[in-house]
């Protein structure tokens, strides 16, 4: 793969940039997956290529959610590195990915104006 490819060095290269030295304490709002308490937080959709370097961390904080009571809808797909629907649009998974990000969007819009 090139070097558009996100990979476990650009991760650490980029939370880096993100939180500086901090290595202690970090706001739940720079990086959520971190908080110790979720509850409270807002439905959740998140999905992850399971090639690419954030799959554990995003598996963890879904099931984390889901055990805090927080409403959660998690895909995994399968065979996929990090920025799969954008660098192969056409392919079939990626076209699917898609689909799924705006059902759940929709979904979520949706509900909000029925509560509001």
């Amino acid at each position: 793969m090139d070097g558009r490819v996100w990979n476990k060095r650009s991760c650490q290269k980029a939370w880096k940039m993100y939180l500086g030295s901090n290595k202690g304490d970090v706001s739940p709002y720079a990086a959520p997956a971190r908080a110790a308490d979720l509850s409270g937080l807002p439905p959740t959709y998140t999905c992850v290529g399971d090639l690419d370097p954030f799959r554990d961390e995003t598996m963890d904080y879904a099931a984390r959610l889901r055990q805090a009571g927080v409403p959660t809808e998690f895909h995994l797909y399968p065979g996929c590195f990090h920025g799969f629907d954008e660098i192969v649009p056409t392919a079939e998974i990626s076209q699917r990915a898609r689909k799924e990000y705006i059902t759940a969007l929709k979904f979520a819009l949706q509900n909000n104006q029925l509560n509001n």
